[in-house]
C-alpha cells in the first residue's frame, strides 16, 4: 500500500495538488458526547451555568473546519465554502453532524472530522463543571462525494 504523504524515501510531504481541477467535494462526519440525563435535560432547557452550548459548539464547529492547515502540518489550505454543524439532544448524549462542502483540489474529510471534534470539546469543556463523566465517542467520516474517488458511504449509514 503506498501512502501519498510519504516520499518515495518515505519522508512526510506535502501531496502537491497544482495541476488537480477544481471540483465540488463534500464530507459529512459524526460523533457523539455521552453525557448524563441530567446534563442532556438543562441543555434542552438552557439551564447549563456557562451559557449557551449548542451555540457555542455549532460556531466552535465551524471555526474550527476552516483551521485545519493550522492544526494538520500536511494539510492543504482550502475554501471551505459550506460547513453546517448539527447537534441532536438524545437520551443519554448529544450527536453531532457536520458536512464541510468546496470546490476545491482536495476533499474536506479533515474538515468535517475536526468541525465534529471540536464542536465536542466546545461541549465538554461547557459541562464539565457539572458532569465529570462527559466524553466524547466514535467521531468517523460517514460520506464523501466529489473527486477522483467519487461518492462513499460508511456501511451502515447509505442514503
Amino acid at each position: 500500500m503506498k501512502f501519498s504523504h510519504l516520499s518515495e524515501a518515505g519522508n512526510a510531504h506535502m501531496v502537491d495538488v497544482t495541476a488537480k481541477a477544481p471540483t465540488v467535494r463534500e464530507a459529512t462526519a459524526i460523533g457523539k458526547v455521552e453525557c448524563s440525563s441530567q446534563i442532556v435535560q438543562a441543555l434542552r432547557d438552557g439551564t447549563v451555568p456557562k451559557g449557551d452550548v449548542l451555540a457555542v459548539a455549532r460556531i466552535a464547529g465551524i471555526s474550527a473546519a476552516k483551521k485545519v492547515p493550522e492544526l494538520l502540518p500536511l494539510a492543504h489550505t482550502i475554501g471551505v465554502h459550506g460547513a453546517q454543524v448539527d447537534l441532536e439532544l438524545n437520551q443519554d448524549h448529544v450527536a453531532i453532524t457536520a458536512t464541510v462542502r468546496t470546490a476545491d483540489r482536495t476533499g474536506v474529510e479533515m474538515e468535517a472530522l475536526t468541525a465534529v471534534s471540536v464542536a465536542a470539546l466546545a461541549i465538554v469543556d461547557m459541562v464539565k463543571g457539572v458532569d465529570r463523566s462527559a466524553q466524547i465517542t466514535d467521531c468517523k467520516i460517514i460520506h464523501k462525494a466529489g473527486g477522483r474517488s467519487g461518492d462513499w458511504y460508511r456501511p451502515g449509514y447509505e442514503k
